[in-house]
């Protein structure tokens, strides 16, 4: 079946695209204790897992009626308790996006301005310009967004050329085993694409196999484009000199901030904040689209004047008044959406749903992930080994 006009290759560019976001100005500042090849053995197990949990989301949109999204396909396989599960994770998931993406902007914005403004009217200015796009909607942010991908792409080969030879192989040589699972829980929400299955799948014409390769491939590319990112990053910026990664890690701070006390070339740190504003300002709209989309259909509000005021409400006022009051959360809460938002909603659910379609159900999905139950059974043992260690750094925050 192929009606959809959906090539490979955008398929696999709406899951890469999806992929690629603000999660990347936080890897590199906590893998970097761990060190180089630690955080490419992480960013490994990320790919492959949440590859497989996203062949998986594809099954179970195949075998459902068209426009299903995880809350009904969590209600048809798991019933009532896993939809309202489902609900309180993915509110709990674009809540703590929106806080990171809207504090993340608020930085930005700071720095630009050499912190002439308080803390408290950055996120305050940030909304005030970003709101408005998402309150006339989809249609004008898809316009936007173009040529915001189109910054977001040159910016970041431009800061690959020009950060080129302020490299160092001595910087990379660095690592650490034992604090290699840090950056765990923001690898998971750095990969994370699965809210875009239904829509792939009915661009794509509910194709099988062109859309698993084009789910293959587009993580395969998220995954490079992360280890080019942070192969630069922590070939340039040591991990505890005074300045360095270490202190951004423990300031709140993105992996861009730190560049401009060790490259004495002005243009490298201002592609790099660029490339900063594009990567979080698209993924801010995706989140803010995407909980508007999901809040007007579980409400059942419709997109009246009044009716998206009252969501765009709901959307912004929560995370702006989480922003106001910790102006430095950007790490922790991309840090808890993946490690608990992504990981369960992400991780635990669509294994869980699979198997109750796979072997409980009449559904019979396709089979585009091999392996049968025992690689179900290890990929649950993956994503639980994640919560185990999660549970445990928040315990040891408090």
């Amino acid at each position: 079946m192929n009606n959809g006009h959906g090539t490979v290759l955008k398929g696999s560019l709406l899951v890469a695209g999806t992929s690629i976001g603000g999660g990347m100005l936080a890897l590199p500042v906590l893998t970097s204790l761990g060190g180089f090849l630690p955080s490419i053995v992480v960013y490994l197990f990320c790919w492959l897992f949440m590859t497989c949990t996203g062949l998986l989301f594809v099954e179970l949109s195949l075998s459902m009626d068209k426009g299903a999204n995880l809350i009904s396909m969590s209600q048809r396989t798991l019933g009532w308790g896993g939809k309202a599960l489902s609900w309180i994770l993915y509110l709990g998931l674009f809540y703590c996006l929106s806080v990171a993406y809207i504090v993340g902007c608020a930085n930005l914005l700071s720095q630009l301005l050499n912190s002439r403004i308080p803390d408290w009217l950055a996120p305050i200015i940030v909304l005030l310009i970003f709101s408005p796009f998402v309150f006339v909607g989809t249609r004008l942010v898809g316009r936007l967004n173009i040529f915001l991908m189109a910054g977001l792409i040159i910016s970041f080969f431009a800061f690959l050329i020009l950060g080129l030879p302020f490299v160092k192989r001595e910087l990379l040589a660095y690592h650490d085993w034992s604090k290699t699972l840090l950056a765990l829980p923001i690898a998971f929400a750095s990969f994370a694409y699965q809210g875009t299955v239904p829509t792939l799948v009915e661009y794509m014409g509910h194709d099988a196999r062109r859309i698993r390769i084009a789910v293959c491939t587009g993580t395969s590319v998220t995954f490079i484009i992360y280890i080019i990112w942070q192969w630069l990053i922590q070939g340039i910026v040591p991990t505890f000199a005074p300045g360095g990664l270490a202190e951004a890690l423990e300031n709140g701070q993105n992996a861009v901030q730190p560049l401009r006390n060790f490259i004495d070339a002005p243009i490298v740190y201002a592609v790099g904040q660029g490339f900063a504003f594009f990567a979080l300002v698209t993924s801010f709209f995706g989140v803010a689209l995407g909980l508007m989309d999901f809040l007007a259909d579980g409400l059942t509000i419709k997109k009246t004047t009044l009716g998206k005021l009252f969501l765009c409400a709901l959307v912004f006022l929560p995370p702006l008044l989480i922003a106001l009051t910790h102006p430095h959360v950007f790490l922790s809460a991309l840090g808890y959406a993946g490690g608990y938002g992504c990981a369960l909603l992400l991780g635990v659910f669509p294994i869980l749903m699979a198997w109750e379609a796979r072997y409980r159900t009449e559904m019979h999905p396709p089979r585009l992930l091999p392996g049968g139950k025992p690689l179900l059974i290890l990929l649950l043992l993956f994503v639980i080994c994640e919560l185990i260690f999660e549970i445990r750094l928040t315990f040891n925050k408090f």
